[in-house]
């Protein structure tokens, strides 16, 4: 096994193992992962690169669970807490009802007092308010909680939100897999067995949805290609992922903090090889609000293809953790330039990523 045969399979579009993903991702020149990222890209997307115009809502960041490399939970009463009230979420909501956003990302806290129920009137409120917006909300630990709260099985739940008006499911929790990694970083989260099985849940009953990894704590190589084989595994029974997004770990603010942040190199190596190793996941996301803007305009030389939205200064969970952009935004002149000056064509998209004609 060479790379150079690696790379003639990866160019005839052919599937890596993990020990052909773990030579390349290690010892692989980064001017070939670039270039076999870059194929792979333009054999799924083109010259295409995708944004959405949206907006999070993050209605508390509450959170009965204490995950070492989060700067952005507090408990109640701390210092730097909000819990919003529904009316306030809605409020948010009425600002930005002229925005033109096709999305709305809600994300937050996983508060101990609030129940399905409660998200599912928020849901409702949020669609009374712009009734054609696409609700992408609540990832797998926070669906997980609120869930068993409510005393319904997953289905049950998935299908009371669903009814309420909820599309989508972002990637976020999944962390890393490895159940060793998560007994260190995040104890008493959900599985990765559980966070897995409510994504394909998902699928099954009509959602799409995203996957995520966090990257550049304590885990290794090995444990980061575990990760993709799981998705890619569960991509290969459902099809329901739309995207997948490597976060990088930010070390403001948290327990981890000693730890530091891992390098461009490995920012792009990660990319590169999680394109190369999710041949079956349609588009990969560089994250602009974790990266910063040109690291994201970098990254679509290495494999992505979607540089998320406009997000309209709504999200506070990678500036509270030192991430470049205090007041995330970005406007649609930005992006065109962005996606132009790393030769590539900038098109908008829905939560679907069906292209939005705006000729």
């Amino acid at each position: 096994m060479t790379i150079e045969h690696i790379a003639k399979k990866l160019s005839h579009g052919e599937r890596i193992d993990a020990a052909e993903a773990k030579l390349l991702w290690e010892e692989a020149p980064l001017w070939l992962l670039a270039r076999l990222a870059t194929e792979a890209k333009g054999r799924k997307s083109g010259d295409k690169v995708f944004y959405n115009k949206n907006f999070h809502l993050e209605p508390t960041n509450i959170c009965l669970f204490e995950c070492r490399f989060c700067s952005y939970r507090r408990r109640k009463g701390e210092a730097g807490a909000w819990d919003y009230s529904m009316e306030e979420v809605l409020e948010q909501v009425e600002k930005r009802k002229a925005s033109g956003a096709t999305e709305v990302h809600i994300v937050g806290g996983v508060h101990p007092d609030r129940d399905l129920y409660y998200y599912a009137e928020m849901i409702r409120g949020v669609k009374k308010i712009m009734p054609k917006v696409c609700v992408k909300a609540f990832t797998a630990v926070e669906l997980h909680y609120m869930i068993r709260k409510a005393g319904l099985s997953i289905e049950e739940g998935l299908q009371l939100l669903k009814e309420a008006g909820m599309e989508s499911i972002p990637g976020g929790g999944a962390e890393i897999f490895d159940e060793k990694i998560r007994a260190e970083i995040c104890p008493g989260k959900c599985s990765s067995a559980e966070w897995l099985n409510m994504h394909e849940r998902a699928h099954k009953l009509g959602f799409d949805s995203n996957a995520t990894m966090l990257y550049g704590h304590i885990e290794n190589i090995d444990h980061r290609i575990d990760h993709l084989l799981r998705l890619r595994d569960l991509q290969d029974r459902t099809g329901g992922f739309n995207a997948f997004i490597p976060l990088k770990f930010r070390s403001a603010n948290n327990g981890l903090e000693a730890l530091g942040e891992t390098s461009v190199v490995d920012d792009m190596r990660t990319l590169a090889m999680s394109r190369l190793i999710l041949d079956n996941v349609p588009h990969i996301k560089a994250y602009w609000v974790m990266y910063g803007k040109e690291v994201a305009e970098m990254a679509l030389q290495f494999g992505a293809d979607d540089i998320d939205g406009t997000i309209e200064d709504s999200t506070k969970i990678y500036s509270m953790a030192g991430a470049s952009d205090e007041r995330p935004r970005l406007t649609i002149a930005e992006i065109e330039k962005m996606c132009a000056s790393a030769g590539y064509r900038a098109v908008e998209r829905d939560t679907h990523y069906n292209e939005i004609d705006n000729g």
